[in-house]
């Protein structure tokens, strides 16, 4: 009896060996493939992708200029289009102190890309950073504004004119003092930049773009924004022929040295934002005016973004443009109204009829807008949005395609999602 006992003790204990070895090695595997998931999701932390798609349509009167699709085959009439705005992709990998940004837009016209730069942000108060690439360009508050929050469909006309793009190639540092700094409020962007969009670098100069901001809570429910912008650049003169206003006219200047230097590109701008909580909803206000030089062409005033170096005379144009925009949420509905108005005038010296003499022509005609609009966030995701704009060009009895208001106003339905 004594021998069988021993003999049962002796197996209990060699399983009960047998099944801690089991378990230890199935304890193992599961902490191996713990370890395997917390590696994939700390990989995942690192990429994230955004982005969102913005179908729209778009109707305008008969000289009207729409975003998508193509030109008015009839000039006769009004016309419709329909189409794909942006559809933007967007990759930030980030390890470390350094991050990488991919950003590209698909449409139906095509492949482009936005963004791609590197972004190295300081260890220490982690609220400096030095940034090289593609990217927007520090100038004002509706550049650097996303056009998936945007209220109006587009950027105000002096920003299409002066920055095409609304991107560069440069380099950049932002300074601004640690979270717990009583000047945290301040922030300094500034950079050096190719000053050709997004487009190759054609030449050895580069243009300074600076803004230096304020944005601080007034109350719990009041914020204000304030800023200051500064571009100090050069446009290429691709000829001998070089024309700068005097008085109400241009002057030419003729000299074969011409051909080859720099124009000089300055503008400086204003910036200022408010925002006011109460029992009617958020009630935003925004404001933006620019001022300085601009060379452009006889035809054009915008800014080069071409991929090769200018071949055309030289016109340096005083310029001023603005916009003033309103935007009102209907109390904690996802309803909310907007009303813009903005103005953009290429040549300051001269208006009305005085437009067509002395050299001057379409390019120095002003420009306004008035435009209102209604929006409808669906889901925090989904944004239905309508917004209509009222056109108004000077004229001029000296240009006969501008004696009279041209009849370009256009209507926008956008529905927009974000992801």
């Amino acid at each position: 009896m004594k021998q069988i006992l021993t003999a049962f003790l002796y197996f209990c204990f060699l399983g009960g060996l047998q099944a801690q070895e089991q378990s230890t090695g199935e304890i193992t595997a599961l902490k191996q493939k713990v370890a395997s998931l917390e590696k994939e999701a700390a990989q995942k932390k690192k990429l994230s992708v955004s982005g969102y798609i913005q179908g729209q349509f778009q109707w305008g009167e008969e000289a009207a200029s729409l975003k998508v699709g193509s030109a008015n085959e009839n000039k006769d009439e009004s016309f419709n289009r329909i189409g794909i705005r942006r559809g933007r992709v967007k990759l930030t990998y980030t390890e470390g102190i350094a991050s990488g940004v991919f950003h590209i837009d698909v449409t139906e016209k095509g492949f482009a890309f936005k963004d791609l730069y590197l972004n190295l942000t300081d260890p220490w108060w982690q609220s400096n950073q030095l940034r090289v690439g593609v990217f927007d360009q520090p100038f004002g508050y509706e550049i650097g504004y996303s056009s998936s929050r945007r209220e109006s469909p587009e950027r105000s006309t002096v920003f299409q004119r002066l920055f095409p793009d609304a991107r560069d190639l440069g380099v950049m540092l932002s300074l601004q003092p640690e979270k717990t700094s009583p000047l945290a409020f301040l922030k300094l962007d500034a950079g050096l930049f190719a000053g050709n969009g997004v487009k190759l670098d054609t030449d050895s100069r580069k243009d300074f773009i600076a803004h230096l901001s304020a944005n601080q809570y007034i109350t719990m429910n009041l914020s204000v924004g304030l800023g200051v912008s500064l571009y100090e650049g050069s446009v290429y003169q691709g000829t001998e022929n070089v024309y700068t206003m005097e008085e109400e006219a241009f002057v030419l200047s003729a000299a074969p040295s011409n051909k080859g230097k720099y124009a000089r590109r300055e503008y400086v701008g204003l910036d200022a934002q408010l925002a006011l909580l109460t029992t009617l909803g958020t009630t935003s206000l925004r404001a933006e005016y620019l001022w300085g030089k601009q060379p452009g062409t006889e035809a054009s005033s915008k800014s080069p973004n071409a991929s090769s170096l200018p071949q055309t005379d030289t016109y340096i144009r005083p310029f001023s443009g603005w916009y003033l925009m309103f935007v009102q949420k209907i109390g904690i509905s996802p309803f909310s109204f907007v009303l813009k108005y903005d103005a953009y005038d290429p040549n300051t010296r001269i208006s009305g009829d005085a437009i067509g003499q002395h050299y001057t022509g379409i390019a120095d005609l002003k420009q306004s807008t008035w435009g209102i609009g209604g929006i409808w966030d669906i889901t925090s995701a989904l944004r239905l949005q309508a917004y209509h704009e009222f056109n108004r060009n000077e004229t001029s009895s000296q240009l006969a395609d501008w004696r009279e208001q041209v009849a370009d106003d256009v209507f926008t339905l956008r529905l927009q999602y974000k992801f």
